[in-house]
């Protein structure tokens, strides 16, 4: 089997058209990027998958979408303002900028050469600063927020008193998030703007320790069962003293095996009720949870799982590229999403465009609209189109034929065995359907 490339992720996300260079025309704009027609669908799916897992398959959990601009109070409470920074220096020859904690100081400057050549380390912020409203002074001063969690935390107190949740229960969001990062690699693995799911799941002290590793359960089972990912490509790192954050009881990441190495997906984290807490002190507003059925009151502990959705999108990518040596000597590039995540589930194939039978599919297209995401492919060689679906992950393809015409029967072929049966047109549906359930990677 191949080897799986950064280069050979990115060839196949440009041309098929999954991922782009933002900007691109102008240059390009580094650490940003805009997903193309196949990539947004492959987005939003991770996404959905996330989302029906949390709110649907779990109970007691709650939606929000907090907004992008906040208050610059929340980040100075949440610690952002002060201590959200990676130590900088600067190449003096070159002017390369690095993060001083990545590079050996003492070594030559990875890009010139020359050796002795790097400023003093200096902290930089990672918050993109701007103003808001007409003047520009310190008092207009907002950031666009680094993470979508502290958006739960300030709004904890509105949603327990505008729902019925009881703790334990939990809120998740989904949104865009910014960070000025000194250097910017990997593709879309780490970007300036990228996207989060993020759930704060809140419960009383002390029965963290119950729910911590529940969450650490869900959260890995959530990859293997509904986005399909090799489970060898999946494992478990915990934080060590240099890595947990002050005010962390515990923490692990979720790694996956990215064509760089192993890196961290998602990390679940017990926070303890140091958020919370640090909000009750700089509003002045106590943000404690008062036990409809104990008449206790407490400043909840948190366990939070915070995953990257670009980073999901990347590792979907590498999880499911694969070139395959074909027994005529060919080579084939498929894409093995699992098909509840393929940003087409079915693409209806006339085997000729003449003598009705481009007609004919363009109406079965139409019908399998209403339950598929759908294509409709009449360019070329039926095998050339077969490897077009293949490269864009497309688990299931429709060939109508001449005797289509006679007897409504068409040819239904898998991406991943790339066995062809032969199938009543009806029954089209109730079989994509049935397989989809029994989806197992090959």
């Amino acid at each position: 089997m191949a080897e799986v490339t950064m280069d050979k992720i990115i060839s196949l996300c440009r041309r098929r058209g999954f991922i782009f260079q933002s900007s691109e025309i102008y240059g390009g704009l580094n650490g940003a990027y805009d997903y193309g027609p196949m990539g947004v669908q492959l987005k939003n799916k991770i996404r959905d998958q996330w989302w029906k897992e949390m709110t649907r398959r779990q109970e007691n959990i709650v939606g929000l979408d907090a907004s992008i601009l906040m208050a610059s109070k929340v980040w100075e409470a949440s610690g952002h303002v002060s201590n959200f920074t990676d130590p900088m220096v600067d190449c003096k020859q070159c002017k390369s900028r690095f993060r001083a904690d990545q590079i050996d100081l003492n070594a030559p400057c990875p890009v010139c050469g020359t050796k002795g050549s790097f400023t003093a380390p200096r902290n930089f912020n990672l918050m993109f600063e701007t103003h808001i409203g007409a003047d520009r002074d310190a008092s207009s001063v907002i950031y666009l927020r680094p993470e979508t969690a502290q958006g739960i935390y300030v709004d904890f107190r509105n949603v327990v008193a505008s729902s019925r949740v009881k703790i334990p229960f939990g809120i998740c969001q989904v949104g865009k998030s910014f960070r000025n990062e000194i250097t910017t690699k990997n593709f879309i693995f780490r970007s300036c703007e990228f996207e989060q799911m993020e759930m704060q799941f809140f419960c009383k002290p002390g029965t963290d320790e119950q729910w911590f590793p529940y969450w650490r359960e869900q959260r890995m089972k959530f990859y293997i069962e509904r986005l399909g990912i090799i489970p060898e490509h999946l494992r478990w790192h915990q934080h060590g003293p240099d890595e947990l954050a002050f005010y962390a009881k515990d923490a692990y990441d979720i790694q996956f095996l990215f064509p760089m190495g192993w890196q961290e997906l998602e990390g679940v984290h017990s926070r303890t009720d140091y958020d919370l807490t640090q909000h009750s002190k700089f509003s002045g507003k106590e943000q404690n949870y008062l036990d409809p059925d104990t008449n206790e009151r407490y400043i909840p502990y948190v366990v939070e799982t915070s995953a990257g959705l670009t980073r999901n999108v990347l590792m979907a990518l590498s999880d499911a590229y694969e070139e395959q040596a074909l027994p005529d000597g060919d080579v084939r590039t498929v894409l093995h999403f699992h098909p509840e995540i393929a940003p087409v589930t079915v693409a209806v194939l006339p085997l000729v465009k003449k003598d009705g039978l481009a007609e004919y599919a363009k109406d079965l297209e139409k019908g399998l609209r209403e339950d598929f995401d759908t294509d409709y492919d009449q360019s070329g060689a039926i095998g050339r189109r077969y490897r077009r679906q293949d490269e864009v992950g497309t688990p299931y393809c429709v060939t109508v034929d001449y005797d289509t015409l006679k007897d409504h029967t068409v040819t239904l072929r898998f991406r991943d065995s790339m066995e062809q049966v032969r199938i009543p047109e009806s029954e089209i549906a109730n079989t994509i359907k049935k397989a989809n359930k029994e989806y197992r990677r090959v």
